[in-house]
């Protein structure tokens, strides 16, 4: 069932959100070759503590870990560990944080040192990927023009989209109706209505769409190898548009 917010769950879910854009711009600075996925989370579950928030991802169906850490063919689920992180990797951090009930969602890819010419590539038009979906949140829109949109900048960028994971409506869950699918035609699902919170979030693979699943149960990685960007913002549909509720806080990004 797809809920509308009332002001005040936007208003929680802004603070939420906050919090999320406040981690992920504290965790920048650590994100550096030598580091290890397993401090990362450490320095991130603190901070997340020490401004009154909650990691939903830890103990999320067992997930052990606050943060989800995605390394270049690791496409989502990433669990945290004693991997260090090398000069020209890219790694996904995506986390999920509850205040007062109420959840906020976001995940970025980060360059460690000097990074590939195609992983900037792969990184850069994913990112815009992301936005240009966001593009179509407005009331009386569809879910599946976010959805076009995202495929369609994918596919004339020669971006493999991965299907088997969506974007998702969130609140006091972190995973609601409806699903936000990378891939579909316009017009086509469920309509958005001012008050509707949802997750945004292509994950696109330089090579192939296709993936698989490591032993661990979680960790989806490419099938062939190849690296893999993902992109997420928590978005509220208003009366004329949307708010991103999981703003990026260095205008850098």
């Amino acid at each position: 069932m797809i809920t509308i917010k009332s002001q005040r769950e936007i208003t929680l879910m802004k603070e939420a959100g906050l919090m999320v854009s406040k981690t992920h711009k504290y965790l920048k600075k650590y994100i550096r070759p030598g580091i290890t996925t397993k401090k990362l989370d450490e320095i991130a579950e603190k901070y997340i503590i020490s401004m009154g928030g909650i990691p939903t991802c830890k103990g999320y169906e067992g997930f052990p870990a606050a943060l989800c850490t995605s390394i270049n063919d690791e496409v989502v689920h990433g669990i945290p560990g004693n991997r260090k992180l090398k000069n020209g990797d890219i790694i996904t951090i995506d986390m999920v944080i509850g205040y007062q009930g109420y959840q906020g969602d976001a995940a970025w890819t980060y360059e460690v040192g000097s990074v590939s010419e195609e992983k900037k590539y792969l990184m850069k038009h994913t990112k815009e990927a992301l936005y240009k979906g966001i593009e179509q949140v407005k009331p009386g829109n569809r879910i599946g023009d976010i959805s076009n949109a995202v495929e369609t900048y994918a596919k004339k960028y020669k971006l493999g989209v991965v299907k088997e994971l969506v974007g998702h409506g969130i609140g006091t869950e972190m995973h609601e109706d409806p699903d936000v699918p990378n891939y579909g035609k316009p017009h086509k699902g469920p309509i958005l209505k001012p008050g509707m919170v949802i997750c945004i979030e292509p994950m696109l693979n330089l090579g192939s769409a296709r993936v698989g699943i490591l032993d661990d149960d979680w960790t989806i990685v490419t099938e062939d190898g190849m690296p893999s960007a993902h992109y997420e913002h928590t978005v509220l549909v208003t009366e004329d548009g949307y708010e991103i509720l999981t703003p990026r806080l260095d205008e850098n990004d």
